[in-house]
């Protein structure tokens, strides 16, 4: 995460997933850019960057949608993203692709997210979280 002035900002911009799912995108995007131009990294770097960036594009549909049910199927759509970036994650890790150290912060990140996003779903269809 950012650095930020004070400290009620850098609050505010933590708990909300649309903006960490933005700067999420953006690590990943820089992270998929380091790649060694091998077919391996091709084919999951391509998986895992159209399922990380497609978390926050999910987040901000859901935020034009027109109904309580569409903004609900968003926020499962960007809970699935979020997932699948996780496996990707979790496949370069353990086929030790990429160091180790490099990813764990990747994804504590989107775990986080997901999490979020998991509880806003579950508030928005009334279960207690």
């Amino acid at each position: 995460m950012l650095d930020f002035k004070s400290k009620n900002h850098n609050l505010n911009l933590r708990t909300d997933v649309r903006y960490r799912a933005y700067q999420f995108s953006l690590v990943v995007i820089k992270l998929v850019a380091t790649f060694p131009e091998k077919r391996v990294f091709w084919i999951i770097g391509d998986q895992l960057l159209r399922a990380a960036t497609s978390i926050g594009a999910n987040l901000i549909e859901a935020k034009a949608s027109s109904s309580k049910r569409d903004f609900i199927k968003f926020y499962q759509i960007a809970l699935k993203s979020a997932n699948e970036t996780i496996y990707w994650l979790g496949l370069l890790k353990d086929a030790q692709l990429i160091e180790s150290s490099r990813l764990e912060l990747i994804i504590r990140e989107v775990e986080e997210i997901s999490r979020m996003i998991a509880a806003s779903l579950l508030t928005m269809k009334g279960k207690k979280v």
